[in-house]
């Protein structure tokens, strides 16, 4: 059951309790079930028709705020195969490949299905999403996850179970989303199935990732110059005057490498640069 959208908390929604130190707790509201904690229990049917903001008390006093849970908070406490795409990558992910409503996106790389849900949210219904996934294990939890969070497995989504260079796919794709270890191997591919204009995207997690990938765009001759970034996230403690960074932050989970097609049989024009010293080896004396 797709959770509701009104505010009210109804059988089958996500509910997200957050006790005064901040502490969450996640489960799904269904009829007759109980929910226990070390200082009494909530009774589910207690739940349903609540609006979300409210404070919940167990039996024995403890109190909780009551929400659904972010995208973010699903994300972060589903099951995993692989490791997830944290919703601050996910979030840069969606913005800078600029996935709009109604886009056509091939995703390379669906492990445990966080990018697969951002995607599907931003695409929205007139969308489609033909995702691909090499291990079989990955794909069924990233459905599981997928279905949990939408309450069914979207119609315009298809999950392919194997290499998405290998696969035959229509052309006319707008974008394409790498999230895998090679993707440099995949650059002709996304030449190929991309419309002019069209948006390639690779999420990696290492320097030596991101150089391949950058080099295999620019050797293929047929996308723009790319634009390599990361996302480094800070919380803030603020209590009175007292206001400074906090201790713990999200620091780096991986890069983000972009670049656009272009039109066929149109040459990229040269990036006028002058390399750093040492950027490609010593040179023969």
């Amino acid at each position: 059951m797709p959770m509701s959208n009104d505010g009210f908390f109804a059988e089958g929604d996500r509910i997200q309790l957050t006790d005064p130190k901040g502490k969450m707790y996640t489960f799904t509201i269904i009829p007759g079930k109980e929910w226990h904690t070390h200082k009494g229990w909530i009774v589910h049917n207690d739940l349903i028709g609540l609006p979300e903001g409210s404070v919940v008390s167990t039996s024995a006093g403890l109190q909780f705020t009551a929400f659904k849970p972010l995208l973010g908070d699903f994300v972060l406490s589903m099951p995993r195969g692989a490791t997830i795409v944290y919703p601050k990558d996910a979030a840069m992910i969606v913005g800078v490949a600029d996935i709009f409503p109604g886009a056509k996106v091939i995703e390379a790389g669906v492990g445990s299905g966080a990018l697969s849900i951002s995607l599907l949210r931003a695409i929205g219904i007139n969308g489609q999403l033909s995702s691909f996934e090499r291990r079989e294990d990955f794909a069924d939890i990233a459905t599981e996850n997928v279905r949990s969070y939408f309450g069914t497995v979207p119609a315009n989504w298809s999950l392919t179970i194997g290499s998405v260079q290998d696969s035959a796919v229509d052309k006319n794709y707008d974008r394409v989303i790498f999230d895998m270890l090679a993707p440099w191997e995949c650059i002709a591919f996304a030449a190929e199935v991309l419309r002019p204009g069209g948006v390639v995207l690779a999420y990696v997690a290492t320097t030596t990732q991101l150089s391949a990938t950058a080099e295999a765009i620019k050797e293929d001759g047929r996308f723009t110059e790319p634009l390599s970034s990361e996302t480094i996230v800070r919380d803030w403690h603020h209590e009175g005057l007292a206001v400074r960074p906090m201790q713990r932050m999200i620091g780096h989970t991986g890069f983000l490498i972009v670049s656009r097609r272009m039109a066929p049989g149109v040459n990229v024009l040269a990036r006028r640069r002058r390399p750093s010293k040492g950027a490609y080896g010593v040179p023969e004396e």
